[in-house]
């Protein structure tokens, strides 16, 4: 790619990155289709938006670091859960026709940001519940699923975890949104980029760009959810399960 495309490129990847750290999910939003628009097949640019996403859950860790969120045992009871699911979605997706997944995915992600909407004290408050062994089964299991679409398909997965860690576990949104930008954006899709890799093909060429946009993206969105508060990631959680929802579904 020459200079011009790769800053294109980059400042794609800041833009979709920034709204996804703030709300907390649905970068492939935008990115995704880009590198679709730019040229690349399907399969490979899933793998390299997979591996630029990485770079969001970093620059969104070394924001969130300072502000010590994370319970420890929490954090890797959703990488427990979500890991194995990653790897099977990565594993089966390249063979697998998305259109009427896509579109399944689509109006499921809208239906999140409709939810969200009629409860206006969803995620205001961090009451956690269901920590006992049938809701960490219940729990686990969603998360299970929701790794597995994350591995498999690009929109919207992110959301899926904010959402169900506030209404399952009773966190609120800038806690859901911490881990969610952490552990999915750095370890599952991680985790989903080595198994695409693996399968299918990377574009190396793409990732200089990607990478930076989404590192600094990931990082001023970060800062945006912690400074702005409950309120306003709630809001901005809505707008972009609806716009997310409605781009899956148009295609």
């Amino acid at each position: 790619m020459d200079l011009t495309q790769q800053l294109i490129l980059f400042v794609i990847s800041l833009l979709a990155n920034i709204f996804s750290a703030f709300a907390g999910g649905g970068a492939g939003l935008i990115q995704f289709p880009a590198l679709i628009f730019l040229g690349l097949p399907f399969g490979v640019a899933l793998a390299t938006h997979k591996v630029a996403s990485v770079a969001l859950g970093i620059g969104a860790t070394l924001r969130n670091m300072r502000e010590k969120a994370l319970e420890r045992k929490f954090a890797a009871f959703i990488l427990v859960c979500g890991l194995p699911g990653v790897v099977l979605g990565a594993s089966v997706i390249l063979a697998v026709p998305d259109t009427a997944a896509r579109i399944a995915l689509g109006v499921l992600t809208a239906g999140l940001g409709v939810y969200s909407a009629f409860k206006p004290e969803l995620g205001q408050s961090h009451t956690p519940t269901h920590r006992d062994a049938r809701g960490y089964a219940i729990g686990g299991t969603v998360i299970f699923v929701i790794g597995a679409l994350n591995g498999s398909l690009t929109s919207g997965t992110g959301l899926f975890v904010t959402l169900w860690l506030v209404r399952w576990f009773g966190l609120d949104y800038k806690r859901a949104v911490a881990y969610t930008l952490i552990l999915v954006g750095m370890f599952w899709n991680g985790t989903g980029a080595v198994t695409l890799g693996i399968l299918g093909e990377i574009r190396w060429s793409w990732l200089p760009a990607l990478l930076l946009g989404s590192l600094f993206g990931g990082y001023i969105g970060a800062h945006l959810a912690i400074t702005k508060g409950n309120k306003w990631i709630k809001r901005a959680f809505e707008v972009i399960t609806i716009a997310v929802g409605a781009k899956l579904v148009i295609g």
